[in-house]
């Protein structure tokens, strides 16, 4: 069913509403709940290590375990990655389902974000919210899956635990009512030589 004119422009409205709060809350070192390009995530400010913490007690998740970043475009990876190798940017190019890509040598964003040898897990998401959220921050934003540690992965904002949901600082509105399944990204770690290897 195709949505009238109204409900267009009351979704612009929502989405813009939405992208000024979650602005606020990530610059004042708070947690957001939104819709990414794969599932629902708890986000915030990638480069705060405070904010980064409360999102590994909110999961009850073992902060050994790196976390997923976004970021708004592929010319934005030399701000994070030391060494970008060149095909990075040809496989992000060319995938058809959102891809995170782990890259060695990370650095601008929080200890606790990084996996080992300093790695960071990166996307760069298509997704409209998603897409001008980064874009519009400027700096990365966490993108975790919006579910206690352990337990299922959320595949819509109806089935997000309640404690996810009241653990964070902002909750978005938009797209609250998509039921569309969404699946998680695929993954690939990447060397610095260039090699890639293939996690999920």
């Amino acid at each position: 069913m195709s949505l009238t004119k109204e409900q267009i422009q009351r979704n612009k409205a929502q989405l813009e509403a939405d992208i000024v709060q979650c602005l606020k809350t990530l610059s004042a070192g708070g947690l957001i709940l939104y819709p990414t390009d794969t599932v629902w995530g708890i986000g915030c400010d990638a480069t705060n290590a405070e904010a980064v913490k409360r999102v590994y007690q909110l999961k009850q998740r073992d902060d050994s375990k790196a976390l997923i970043v976004l970021i708004d475009s592929a010319d934005h990876l030399d701000h994070y990655v030391v060494d970008v190798p060149a095909i990075a940017r040809e496989l992000v190019d060319v995938a058809v389902k959102p891809l995170t890509i782990i890259y060695e040598g990370a650095y601008n964003v929080a200890p606790n974000v990084l996996g080992d040898e300093d790695s960071v897990g990166i996307r760069i998401p298509n997704d409209e919210f998603c897409h001008r959220l980064c874009e519009r921050y400027g700096k990365p934003i966490v993108s975790t899956s919006a579910n206690v540690s352990g337990q299922p992965t959320a595949k819509t904002f109806a089935d997000i635990d309640p404690s996810i949901v009241q653990g964070v600082d902002y909750v978005v509105e938009y797209r609250r009512q998509d039921n569309t399944l969404h699946q998680p990204s695929n993954i690939i770690l990447l060397g610095r030589d260039g090699t890639f290897k293939i996690i999920r």
